[in-house]
């Protein structure tokens, strides 16, 4: 926008299409990637919760070494598989949609996604698979874990319907991760400006691009998986039973072949998020921009090759090596990306926002997980603790660590863009406070009790009570992260009302997203935008001139002006000194 200015004093006009869509246009058909992109938030957000109270259900039931809240030892098995079950396909994988929906077409610079009926179909595909999966209460729920592994899932003596209705919920989330990824593909790689080289894209987007070909390569061999589960479960075939010539490690195989690469999918397009954030908000340029591309590629073609080091302890041992090996060797590009968001923000000018600060979260309780996967690359160690607490502290702390701090940071930095109103900043660091000592306490205990051999999915611990102690601390622990959401909640429906307007670039970002109002109208933009050449180029004479042409084209708000009374609430502002 380096080109385009209001001449100073001119009244800056709103445009009356730059709304949030209201209730209706939410729960309607739409193809505006952005109410899609809300309506997948508004969904993951919704299953969020669901699954952060059964979670506090299990935690609650694990305070005692008794079975003491649960009925029995079989509602506990319904507890944690819908809470897994939740948590990946209902909350983190259509939060990642969301964030991609909304923002992706905007940094490209383009007016929709390519496809956008096939994009509203995505979508619509997620509520019913939501009910299917929670209608299994009514008629025998899923206990054989989200991984569901035969013959507790196979057997219907070990389970009732609702594992029916599991398979048949995750095949529908399935085809809509498929078709969104498609969408985010030929998006991604046909729709830049022609500005735009693919070297000139924000990080975000290379890791929806290399998200979204895991995706398409992998998901087909869940539903294959699936496809065997449910021919097993209701045509008498018998795939997954050894004792009629089925292969009991077929589903593994075929399973931990897409589940290992679905957690690059739950990770990677946060990790891009952090790349966007730590650079804007330390106001530095991204530290090996090329680097951390094509190290998205690298998780995205080395994720292939590791899934066996889930089963080590049934694998023969000859094949033990190679997936040890390679699941040591997926931690360089991921090593690379570390060591280049500590160069970005080494030197920065870092504004502790709680965007920033979630970033910042994202990156130390990622490490921890990361240190502790490499630890489970280990043969020796990883026979050890199998199917130990240990494992499920590990997986927390690279998706919850991971995942859902990368998801704040995305919610407080995107927020403005999507509702024209900031979030209030010291309820975002109450909630960053909470988050981080609530997770942190409710599952590094968990690494000391399973080493000490508290195994997972178990609700009694009779057996060695002085877990008792650790279990009180991480129980404890998680009724403070379950604060944290109520605060973050609240802010939010808050801020979307009261909050401060926020104007088309609060954060005087460079990439496109900032160059249209908040929120944009349909069309996204009123005339072509022109990117800047870096999206990351923080620090020049021609940054602060592009930025200070955002700002005299929009205008900055005039923070007196309320919500419902915007008129005149906008000014232009005299020119920022330079280097910014």
């Amino acid at each position: 926008m380096a080109t385009i200015s209001v001449p100073a004093g001119q009244q800056i006009e709103e445009n009356p299409q730059s709304r949030f869509p209201s209730i209706g246009e939410l729960l309607g058909w739409t193809v505006d990637h952005k109410i899609i992109g809300l309506q997948y938030a508004v969904t993951a957000m919704f299953f969020f919760l669901i699954g952060g109270a059964l979670a506090l259900m299990i935690r609650w039931e694990l305070l005692t070494p008794e079975l003491d809240f649960m009925a029995s030892g079989q509602a506990y098995n319904q507890l944690f598989t819908i809470h897994g079950t939740v948590m990946i396909f209902l909350f983190i994988i259509p939060m990642i949609g969301a964030l991609g929906n909304y923002v992706v077409p905007l940094q490209l610079g383009a007016k929709d996604m390519a496809f956008p009926w096939l994009n509203a179909f995505a979508f619509w595909l997620i509520p019913p698979a939501g009910l299917l999966l929670m209608a299994g209460y009514l008629f025998g729920q899923a206990e054989a874990g989200w991984t569901s592994y035969p013959p507790l899932s196979t057997v219907l003596e070990y389970s009732g319907d609702g594992q029916t209705a599991w398979a048949m919920s995750l095949h529908l989330l399935g085809i809509s991760s498929i078709l969104g990824s498609i969408n985010f593909i030929v998006t991604i790689l046909n729709m830049r400006p022609k500005e735009m080289s693919l070297w000139q894209m924000p990080l975000l987007c290379w890791a929806v691009l290399a998200t979204s070909i895991i995706v398409v390569m992998a998901t087909p061999f869940l539903a294959g998986a699936l496809t065997l589960l449910l021919l097993d479960r209701v045509a008498g075939t018998t795939f997954f039973l050894a004792e009629a010539g089925g292969d009991v490690l077929l589903w593994q195989n075929i399973f931990w072949f897409y589940s290992h690469p679905a957690v690059y999918i739950m990770v990677l397009p946060l990790m891009g998020v952090l790349s966007d954030v730590l650079s804007v908000h330390s106001r530095k340029p991204v530290f090996g921009y090329r680097m951390i591309a094509m190290s998205s590629m690298a998780i995205a073609l080395i994720g292939f090759t590791v899934w066996a080091h889930h089963m080590f302890t049934s694998l023969q041992p000859a094949l033990r090596i190679p997936f040890m090996v390679t699941t040591m060797i997926i931690a360089v590009p991921t090593g690379i990306k570390i060591f280049s968001w500590l160069g970005t923000i080494w030197g920065g000018k870092i504004r502790y926002t709680s965007a920033m600060l979630f970033s910042l979260g994202f990156l130390s309780m990622f490490v921890i997980g990361g240190i502790s996967g490499v630890m489970l690359a280990a043969v020796p160690w990883d026979v050890h603790v199998h199917d130990t607490y240990f494992v499920v502290a590990h997986f927390h702390f690279v998706l919850f660590g991971g995942s859902v701090f990368g998801v704040y940071s995305a919610l407080y930095h995107w927020y403005p863009k999507m509702t024209g109103r900031m979030m209030n900043e010291f309820w975002g660091k109450v909630h960053f406070t909470l988050t981080y000592f609530g997770f942190f306490f409710t599952f590094f205990p968990m690494h000391m009790a399973g080493m000490l051999g508290m195994p997972r999915r178990v609700a009694v611990y009779t057996h060695s009570p002085e877990l008792q102690t650790l279990n009180i601390i991480a129980t404890i622990s998680s009724i403070v992260l379950g604060v944290s959401t109520v605060v973050f909640l609240v802010n939010a429906m808050v801020s979307f009302y009261n909050g401060k307007l926020a104007g088309a670039n609060p954060w005087r970002a460079l990439t496109l997203e900032w160059a249209t109002t908040s929120p944009p109208p349909p069309t996204n933009f009123d005339e072509d935008p022109i990117p800047f050449e870096d999206p990351y180029g923080y620090g020049t004479e021609a940054a602060t001139a592009y930025l200070d042409a955002i700002d005299r084209h929009f205008g900055v708000p005039d923070q007196s002006v309320r919500h419902g009374n915007t008129s005149g609430g906008y000014r232009v502002p005299a020119p920022a000194p330079s280097g910014d």
